[in-house]
């Protein structure tokens, strides 16, 4: 007789389908672990997926091994599909009751329906059924053909060798859709006037990427950002197109009305909402201008308010960086990401100045123990993985996941339409709207920005670092052949 999971002594009412599910978990154990995308150009079902339907709801967690079911909901009296599958991740047991949405990505892929068949078929647009099977194959019931934004052979590996650092699985437009800014940042890196291109441009700019994500096999995101993208005059119609066309979108901007805000979530929650703050509030507003910290800092309440994950930035120079981790301090449970980029001596930033190698070294090792001590804190800078390999840790993926992302997972868009591999510095690699997104990222400029720094290639962590090329362009080096001047992998 099967007994309640939590006490051996009391049988179940749903014991038969407990006995059920804990068989076809056995069953799912044995099964090889399944390879990590699919082996043709469509996606394919997961070959270790196993759809039981039940009598019962909420067996899921019940029924895997070692399971602790303490914290859960118990099993109620209802008809519910039960999902059991091994991760092709990491190849784990992994077991749930079956959302409609996992139905219906299940259905159009062992059916071999398009998003634009069953678009035509039912209430659901094309773009809401990609990202349907999007989340399936992020959950891993189903497997995505393998990306075609991977690095090439030629690229150095050293010791890394987990492809999840060699292949994106998603691409990111950082559109900058205006220079208009209501904010004279100290440290601000074009102030150059470029007229944005006119709405019906702008609307096959988003097109094209949504052609070049199909073509390349990833899911496509934009970042919209500026000067202040809130100051475009056709915002909200751009942010509506990029939510229909299905895009992971984020805003990268300052601070706004309340009212500015729920009129794009009401469109669609963004991804995030990202403000810049320098310091604490007196160095903050002699960067960015009287009363931005109170004005930041108010508005991230508003977002808190209405569910908006929220992220800062601070640009590290020598004079903050004695501030970031009281600032970090300073904002805990108001946002839900606080990260730092190092100052790229660009433009205005020019004028200010980087901290000494030894200095950021010493902060790199204050800020990570910081982090373990408040989730909040993210690590993003490529150099942090030399800190990581000296003490036996795993690697992380770095500035955009894959070390420098510059013209690989990324790509910045002007308002002109001229492209370049990062924004933080001169880097051209083409102008996407004269001649299509797919023709610049595929250029021999942008080829050569995606390799990176000759100076890295024989890194034991090249693919999660490959430094600053911004951070050496400022100091006046070559960022491809030149290494970031801040780089201690030799010693310190």
């Amino acid at each position: 007789m099967v007994k309640h999971p939590g006490n051996a002594d009391v049988a179940v009412p749903y014991a038969g389908d407990l006995s059920l599910a804990s068989a076809a978990v056995a069953a799912v154990s044995a099964l090889p672990s399944p390879g990590r995308w699919s082996e043709g150009s469509r996606r394919e079902l997961n070959p270790t997926v196993h759809a039981l339907t039940l009598g019962w709801r909420n067996l899921a967690r019940f029924a895997l091994p070692g399971a602790d079911c303490t914290d859960i909901a118990p099993p109620e009296p209802g008809e519910e599909v039960l999902l059991i599958w091994r991760s092709p991740r990491d190849g784990r047991l992994q077991a749930r009751g079956a959302a409609a949405d996992d139905l219906l990505a299940l259905k159009m892929v062992v059916e071999s329906i398009t998003p634009e068949e069953a678009a035509g078929a039912g209430p659901l647009s094309a773009e809401s059924l990609q990202a349907v099977l999007e989340r399936a194959a992020e959950a891993g019931i189903i497997l995505a053909p393998r990306p075609l934004i991977r690095r090439t052979d030629a690229f150095p590996r050293g010791e890394v060798t987990d492809e999840s650092f060699l292949v994106s699985s998603s691409f990111t437009l950082q559109w900058h859709l205006t220079q208009a800014c209501d904010l004279r940042c100290r440290h601000c890196y074009d102030r150059s006037e470029r007229a944005a291109v006119p709405l019906s441009q702008a609307l096959s700019v988003l097109d094209d990427l949504r052609s070049f994500c199909s073509e390349r096999r990833v899911r496509g995101a934009v970042s919209l950002s500026g000067g202040n993208p809130l100051l475009h005059p056709d915002f909200t119609a751009l942010y509506r197109a990029a939510a229909e066309r299905g895009f992971g979108i984020g805003i990268l901007g300052n601070p706004a009305s309340r009212a500015r805000i729920e009129e794009l979530v009401d469109i669609r929650m963004p991804g995030f909402f990202q403000v810049s703050l320098e310091g604490l509030p007196a160095h903050n507003d002699w960067v960015r201008g009287s009363g931005h910290f109170e004005r930041t800092t108010r508005f991230l309440g508003d977002l808190r308010d209405l569910g908006v994950p929220t992220m800062v930035m601070l640009t590290l120079t020598d004079q903050n960086i004695d501030q970031v981790l009281p600032l970090a301090a300073r904002l805990r449970g108001l946002v839900d990401d606080f990260h730092f980029n190092r100052l790229a001596m660009v433009g205005e930033g020019a004028n200010l100045r980087l901290p000494s190698r030894e200095r950021y070294v010493r902060f790199l090792g204050e800020y990570l123990e910081a982090a373990q001590r408040d989730p909040a804190l993210g690590i993003k800078d490529n150099l942090i993985n030399i800190l990581r390999k000296e003490r036996g840790e795993p690697p992380f993926g770095g500035c955009t996941g894959f070390g420098c992302g510059a013209a690989f997972n990324f790509v910045a868009l002007l308002p002109d339409g001229e492209a370049h591999a990062c924004r933080k510095f001169p880097s051209p690699i083409g102008n996407v709207v004269r001649d299509g997104l797919a023709a610049v990222y595929d250029s021999a400029s942008a080829r050569a920005f995606r390799g990176g720094c000759a100076g890295c290639s024989d890194c034991a962590i090249r693919p999660v670092c490959g430094g600053c090329l911004a951070v050496a362009h400022g100091f006046g080096l070559e960022p491809l052949r030149e290494r970031d001047p801040l780089c201690f992998r030799d010693g310190r």
